[in-house]
């Protein structure tokens, strides 16, 4: 067994220890979500608590690790005898991301179970961290079933296997841990919640630090035993206090002034439900036996605050995280506890002082309008040739803000798939309602039992089976094929150019995309972002799980410039075919957003105009001998492209005004898709104008 690096070596991450020490204090916390960029000791710290965690009395030969003095009467080895028992160090089981639900919380031996009639059961990795640590890497990219069974198992202290009438139960309580990089994608808003506390974490940018940082690890690699043994005397310090906290925590006093702060601080942050006023108040509790004292303080319920709301108050997917440090003193001086210990007049020395938060990340920018906006040269459209609006010259207009997101409309991706687990679409998985029965591929795990015994049937009287019963071979097992969603790669490619750049239209535009956006969130979606406008065509955001990163580059899209409409396609097609290779069984939905206008044949950066063909090369600079036909003849041959793949495709239309030229749904025929308005996108725009209209005629009567 390797030497795990010492966690009072770990240079800096304040708030990641004190989280992960307050759980070893006190368990009922919850466990802790760490959220931070790759390389800043998340995975480190955390292999490094099980070391400081006691030792637990464990009932010998008991494969659930039952606690002697208390042991579980619904244990499977059991039952046991209270008494003595065997002392072992804690354990901290890794779950992998890519870990089956068998492996989790067990599995039954059904071949077993059929031929010898014997209900034998392998306890998971549930089991297994039963009284120590269970850490998730990367839980964000963990399947949305097995995080499902992983926090019910947390809350409720035990793990419930139901197979084929098979029914077992044990004990799971642990400690949990999870980190993740916010850049592969976020985790459910519901699922955030489960977490007691979240810390965020960050390297350091003092030289000084970093300099130690680098030092110690240079150190620790030479010589992972000398440099432990170095740490040993703080390593043993930590786990006395440790013992010594648990041992003070219950007799720790949260006053009715410190709960009415709890209180007050989730009713103004606006906290759904009352899991938060819990976890307040149980690490509130834990910091005041951290620090040796048997009464909550305020400096321990704004603590407490700072670690257990930052991710409880978002109301949406693309805020920032964080929590406003003013209004949370606000808030804690107006409802200051009458109990509270003496000599505690001057706040001063509790606050942070000047400056707030640091980052400012969730500060959004000033929505300034620009200056100097009138006169021909400045506006985005102007009238041509029968009232068809032209570009402005290529003229770029500044970032406009996106409109308010709304709830849009179900899309989907044709046919069954059998991709990530996702919301989306229909796919064939591990989880969802049985749709048949087929010969099993390895390992059995979903037994189809009706699809068995049919199977075994015929066979009877070969087998010497004249009376009641059945005999089942392992030729006779059928495996269930179910039916469920997986996650989709939604790659939007956005009209960037003048034709859409009015600024009224643009925020409307943006709102559209970003609501999809959200959508493509709750789905569990890959996301990409192509752009086009002047004379190509831009990767704004390679596919990725952050639909986050997706939101804050539609922010600062800037647009003016022609419209080249054929590029913006074939740089989303070669984005879907690189795509293919990396993950082929994901499915693609293609959502164009723009007025179908197509102004320019500029080429997409990297080169993509040979796939019409080398008679399709066009004149240079789009003269009047060729006017516009040739850029929409490219776009045409482009969308087709995509018909010929089989991609799923819908185009958002745009356009606008009294007159408009139906050219998205043309797009949307060559495409192979469908059209939809921003109108129609709503997914309540029925249920408004319904609304709209029962309004007008109560106001009529």
């Amino acid at each position: 067994m390797t030497t795990p690096f010492p966690f009072t070596a770990v240079v800096g991450q304040d708030d990641l220890r004190l989280a992960l020490l307050l759980n070893a204090v006190s368990p009922a916390v919850g466990g802790v979500l760490v959220r931070g960029e790759k390389g800043t000791a998340k995975s480190t710290a955390v292999r490094a608590l099980s070391v400081l965690l006691p030792e637990v009395a464990v009932v010998p030969g008991c494969r659930f690790s039952c606690d002697p003095a208390a042991p579980d009467p619904s244990c499977p080895d059991g039952p046991h005898e209270a008494g003595a028992g065997a002392g072992r160090p804690a354990r901290m089981v890794e779950l992998p991301v890519g870990a089956s639900e068998d492996r989790l919380v067990g599995a039954l031996d059904i071949e077993r179970a059929l031929a010898e009639g014997v209900k034998a059961f392998e306890p998971g990795l549930l089991a297994d961290a039963h009284r120590g640590i269970l850490y998730v890497d990367e839980v964000n990219l963990l399947h949305d079933h097995l995080v499902d069974l992983l926090l019910d198992a947390a809350a409720m202290g035990a793990s419930y296997v139901e197979r084929e009438g098979v029914s077992v139960r044990h004990a799971a309580r642990f400690l949990l841990v999870g980190t993740m990089n916010p850049e592969e994608g976020e985790l459910r808003p519901q699922l955030l919640d489960r977490f007691g506390l979240t810390v965020e974490v960050a390297a350091s940018r003092e030289p000084d630090e970093r300099v130690e940082v680098v030092r110690r690890r240079l150190a620790y690699d030479d010589d992972p035993g000398a440099f432990a043994a170095r740490w040993a005397e703080e390593e043993a310090a930590v786990r006395r206090r440790i013992v010594a906290a648990r041992e003070l925590l219950p007799r720790v006093r949260l006053g009715d002034g410190a709960l009415r702060q709890i209180a007050a601080t989730c009713a103004a942050f606006e906290v759904d439900g009352m899991r938060a006023d819990i976890v307040m108040a149980r690490t509130a509790t834990a910091l005041a036996a951290w620090a040796g004292r048997t009464e909550v303080l305020a400096e321990d319920v704004r603590q407490a605050a700072l670690l257990a709301l930052p991710h409880r108050r978002r109301r949406n997917p693309f805020d920032a995280p964080g929590l406003d440090e003013d209004k949370l003193d606000r808030t804690m001086e107006q409802f200051s506890g009458e109990d509270e210990a003496e000599g505690d007049d001057d706040p001063g020395p509790d606050d942070p002082g000047p400056g707030g938060p640091g980052g400012g990340g969730g500060q959004p920018p000033p929505d300034s309008a620009p200056q100097g906006d009138g006169g021909a040269a400045a506006a985005p459209e102007e009238a041509g040739e029968g009232g068809r609006p032209q570009p402005s010259g290529g003229q770029e207009q500044p970032a406009v803000r996106a409109a308010e997101p709304f709830r849009t409309k179900v899309l989907s991706v044709p046919g069954i798939g059998e991709g990530a687990a996702g919301r989306r679409s229909r796919a064939r998985t591990e989880h969802g309602r049985t749709t048949g029965a087929r010969r099993p591929r390895g390992a059995l795990n979903k037994l189809h039992l009706a699809a068995t015994v049919r199977a075994a049937a015929p066979h009877q009287r070969a087998r010497g089976r004249s009376g009641p019963g059945l005999v089942v071979r392992r030729d006779d097992l059928r495996q269930a094929t179910r039916e469920g969603r997986e996650g989709n790669l939604v790659l939007f490619v956005v009209d960037a150019s003048g034709s859409m750049a009015a600024r009224q239209r643009m925020g409307a535009v943006k709102g559209a995309v970003l609501s999809l956006l959200l959508d493509a969130y709750q789905r569990r979606d890959k996301v990409g972002l192509v752009t086009f406008r002047g004379s190509a065509a831009d990767v704004a955001l390679p596919p990725t799980s952050s639909v986050d990163a997706a939101a804050v580059r539609l922010e600062s899209l800037p647009t003016g410039g022609r419209t080249p409409l054929a590029a913006g396609l074939l740089r989303a097609h070669e984005v879907l075919r690189v795509e293919r290779l990396r993950d082929p069984a994901r499915r693609a939905l293609v959502v164009v957003v723009t007025d179908g206008r197509a102004t320019a044949a500029g080429p997409a950066r990297g080169g993509s105009r040979q796939a019409f063909g080398a008679g399709q090369a066009s004149g240079r600079g789009g003269g009047p001998a060729t006017g516009e036909a040739e850029p929409v003849a490219l776009a045409g041959r482009a969308a087709r492209l995509f018909a010929a793949d089989g991609v799923a495709s819908v185009v958002v239309d745009c356009e606008s005004g009294p007159v408009r030229l139906g050219l998205a749904g043309r797009l949307a025929g060559e495409l192979g898709g469908t059209a939809v308005t921003l109108d129609e996108l709503r997914s309540d725009s029925i249920a408004g104008l319904v609304r709209d209209v029962q309004g007008t005629s109560r106001r009529a009567a």
